[in-house]
């Protein structure tokens, strides 16, 4: 296997860190304002809060995995998590 040069892995995992921390931490938040049994405007603000650490644990795992690409991993949940919070936007503008 190719090594890439230790530059690109750093650029790699800080692009995680930042593209996908934030995707993940705003995905995770729709997600819980969509599930959690409150007024909108509550759940709301209890979601918005846990965005911070899941932010924060996406930043720390793009810097202690073992690669590079593994780093991407918190921008792969964060598309089932969108999902999940989005969909009825979706629906909406596709009927």
């Amino acid at each position: 296997m190719i090594k890439a040069p230790a530059w690109l892995q750093l650029l790699s995992r800080s692009a995680a860190a930042l593209l996908g921390g934030y995707a993940l931490s705003y995905a995770a938040s729709a997600c819980l304002a969509r599930i959690l049994p409150l007024s909108a405007a509550d759940a709301v603000i209890v979601a918005t809060l846990p965005a911070f650490i899941f932010y924060t644990v996406a930043m720390l795992w793009a810097f202690a995995c073992r690669d590079a690409l593994r780093a991407w991993a918190p921008l792969a949940l964060a598309v089932p998590l969108a999902l999940i919070g989005f969909w009825p936007q979706v629906m909406e503008r596709l009927t």
